[in-house]
């Protein structure tokens, strides 16, 4: 069986959760018969730790910044590594909201209404909301897991939500807010990717922020979701269209609303979904009958689908 190295941790924001998800998908893998060697990639010496340990693919489980951007792919690719995931490209493009949000509206996928600020440039809370509606979503460009987003109610909150996101990133997406079922559509595949089933996320907070994403209880994953036949399948149709505008490779999982009406809006997709105990990737791939430690193997194959021996 071929040796993993699961690269973790990092310095991100989102260090814990790529801990909790490197541990879940060591376990996975050790439990389908690889060979596994953890490195956390907050070592100072974590390359000399992969170079030691000479594995046949890694499987990067860094989350935000470092990990999931493009940087660590680039690493890999300098090193002649195979990898678990998509590339340099398709990682930096997801995990930029800005950019994303661009290319989603140039490929006419719908996507909610938004502005991206700079933090040299002057906020014009009125505008903003005459632009986009009073409801609006603040999220800095460049985090993962909810962090530094908040939903502003009314302009009054406007300033305040971009103010706390400009903490996290030079650079700010606002959205206008669009009502309806969140749900979740994850792909599994290469050249030919097929989505996973729909799957709707009730959270007990007002949005699916970090609390919601990693305390159990917080919220629930319901599979299939509570949508119609024909909103499903714009939803899975959508999510495939968003994984191979991308370019991604491996797993991607593309976040969705869909409104009363049955219109689904793409609000982003990650390169890197999380893989703890209560996330949404896993739970998808367990409702289409692939378990765990199938999916953690699945997705080393199709690291090393057509790479030489």
């Amino acid at each position: 069986m071929p040796k993993v190295a699961v690269l973790k941790g990092g310095l991100s924001a989102e260090r814990e959760v790529s801990l909790n998800t490197g541990a879940q998908v060591a376990a996975g893998l050790a439990a389908a018969g690889f060979r596994v060697a953890e490195i956390d990639a907050a070592d100072r010496d974590f390359i000399d730790q992969i170079l030691s340990e000479a594995p046949d693919v890694v499987f990067i489980c860094l989350h935000g910044r470092f990990g999931e951007d493009g940087t660590v792919q680039g690493l890999l690719e300098l090193l002649g590594v195979p990898y678990v995931g998509s590339g340099v490209l398709a990682s930096a493009l997801a995990m930029d909201k800005v950019i994303s949000k661009q290319l989603l509206k140039q490929a006419n996928i719908p996507t909610a209404d938004f502005l991206a600020l700079r933090r040299d440039e002057p906020v014009d809370v009125v505008a903003i909301s005459e632009a986009l509606g009073v409801k609006t979503v603040v999220k800095p460009a460049n985090e993962g897991s909810a962090i530094g987003i908040t939903i502003s109610h009314e302009p009054d909150e406007l300033s305040a939500a971009v103010e706390r996101a400009f903490l996290f990133d030079d650079r700010v997406l606002v959205e206008g807010f669009v009502s309806g079922t969140e749900v979740t559509v994850g792909v599994l595949g290469n050249d030919e990717p097929k989505a996973l089933p729909t799957l709707e996320i009730v959270s007990e907070h007002e949005f699916f922020d970090y609390e919601s994403k990693y305390v159990p209880g917080l919220s629930r994953h319901i599979v299939p979701a509570r949508i119609s036949s024909e909103a499903d399948a714009e939803c899975q149709r959508l999510a495939i269209e968003v994984h191979r505008l991308f370019g991604c490779k491996g797993m991607s999982r593309a976040d969705m609303i869909v409104t009363t009406e049955g219109q689904v809006f793409v609000l982003e997709t990650n390169t890197i979904p999380g893989m703890t105990s209560t996330s949404l990737y896993p739970d998808a791939a367990r409702a289409a009958g692939i378990e765990f430690p199938q999916l953690c193997a699945n997705l080393i194959e199709l690291a090393l689908e057509g790479k030489e021996d």
